[in-house]
C-alpha cells in the first residue's frame, strides 16, 4: 500500500503553529515512506472562506519547505459528490429533515436526563426533536438540514470492534468502543447536510478521503472523537477506512489549544519576524520524524 496523507485546512484565517505541526508531520511521514502528500482546502463554507487566506496557506506551506502532489482540491467544487452520498443514505431511510435551529437545540437540552451526556463529538447531542417514527419517503429535500438517524444507521452498519489508534501515546483519553449504544447516546443524530452549507464536515471529509485514496489520516487529538462518525459513514457508504493517527495538540503557555485568533503565533508572523522553517520545527518539537503507530482498525 502506498502511503498517502493529506492536510486539509479551512481558508478562514492564518495558519498557526498547530497547523504547521500537523502539516509537517503528515508531509514528513509521507515523504519518508516514499508516498504522497496532498493539499485540500475545506472551503465549503463560502461565507467564511476567503481567497487571500487560501493563497496564504500555500505560501506558508511552501515557505516551510512542504511540497504537495497534484493540484489543490477544493471542497467547494465537490458539492455534487456530497449530494450523491446524501442521496444514497436517504434512499436507505437513514436520513430525515430537521428544522431545528441552534437555539431550539440548546433549549431542548437545557434540562438533560440524569446521567445523559450533554455534548458529543459534534457539539450538543441532538435530542431527536424532528426524528420521525418511520423513515421519510419521497424525494430528498434540498433546502433543509438532514440528520443521520443514528439508531437505524448503527444497526445498518457493519461496525468494527478494533480500537482507534494514535500517533503518540497519551495525547487523549482512550476512545470509546464503536458500539451502537455509543453512537446513539454518546454522539446522537449528527447533521450531514446544513441548509446553508450543503454538506457537513463529517460527510465531506469521508467522501474526499475516499476519492483521494488517503491511506493515513494524520490529525489532531481534538478530532479523535469524531473518527467514530467517519468510520460509521464509511461503512454505510461502502468506502475504505484509512488508518487514523491522532497527534498531540500545540498549546500556548497557559495550556490553551491554539486557534486562528492567535495571530501572534501565525506562520506568516514568524516569517516576518525573521524566523526560519527550522525555528518553526523546533518550536513544535518536530526535529525528528515520529514513527507511525501500529494500526488495528483499517490496515
Amino acid at each position: 500500500m502506498t502511503l498517502r496523507t493529506r492536510f486539509a485546512p479551512s481558508p478562514t484565517g492564518p495558519l498557526h503553529l498547530g497547523h504547521a505541526y500537523s502539516a509537517m508531520l503528515a508531509h514528513d511521514m509521507a515523504r519518508a515512506a516514499g508516498g504522497a502528500f496532498l493539499l485540500r482546502l475545506d472551503d465549503i463554507d463560502q461565507s467564511r472562506s476567503r481567497p487571500h487566506w487560501a493563497a496564504q496557506i500555500e505560501t506558508d506551506l511552501a515557505w516551510l519547505g512542504l511540497t504537495w502532489d497534484g493540484p489543490v482540491l477544493r471542497q467547494s467544487d465537490r458539492l455534487p459528490c456530497y449530494r450523491a452520498a446524501l442521496a444514497a443514505l436517504w434512499d436507505r431511510g437513514l436520513l430525515y429533515p430537521c428544522r431545528c435551529t441552534r437555539r431550539d437545540i440548546e433549549a431542548a437540552v437545557s434540562a438533560p436526563q440524569e446521567g445523559a451526556p450533554l455534548h458529543g463529538p459534534d457539539g450538543l447531542i441532538y435530542p431527536g426533536t424532528c426524528r420521525p417514527e418511520h423513515p421519510p419517503r419521497g424525494p430528498m429535500p434540498r433546502d433543509m438540514a438532514l440528520r443521520l438517524d443514528m439508531s437505524r444507521a448503527a444497526k445498518a452498519a457493519d461496525l468494527p470492534t478494533s480500537p482507534l489508534t494514535y500517533a503518540e501515546t497519551g495525547v487523549a483519553p482512550p476512545p470509546p468502543p464503536l458500539s451502537p449504544e455509543h453512537y446513539r447516546h454518546g454522539i446522537g443524530d449528527v447533521a450531514l447536510a446544513r441548509r446553508d452549507l450543503g454538506a457537513s464536515y463529517h460527510l465531506s471529509v469521508v467522501c474526499d478521503d475516499a476519492d483521494q485514496g488517503i491511506s493515513h489520516v494524520i490529525r489532531g487529538a481534538d478530532l479523535a472523537p469524531a473518527t467514530a462518525i467517519h468510520v460509521l459513514l464509511q461503512r454505510l457508504l461502502d468506502l475504505p477506512t484509512p488508518i487514523y493517527h491522532h497527534h498531540r495538540l500545540i498549546r500556548d503557555e497557559t495550556g490553551r489549544r491554539l486557534a486562528k485568533r492567535d495571530e501572534a503565533r501565525a506562520i506568516a508572523t514568524f516569517r516576518t519576524e525573521g524566523h526560519s522553517p527550522a525555528d518553526i520545527r523546533a518550536m513544535v518539537g518536530l526535529t525528528k520524524l515520529l514513527p507511525l503507530a501500529r494500526n488495528t482498525l483499517g490496515g
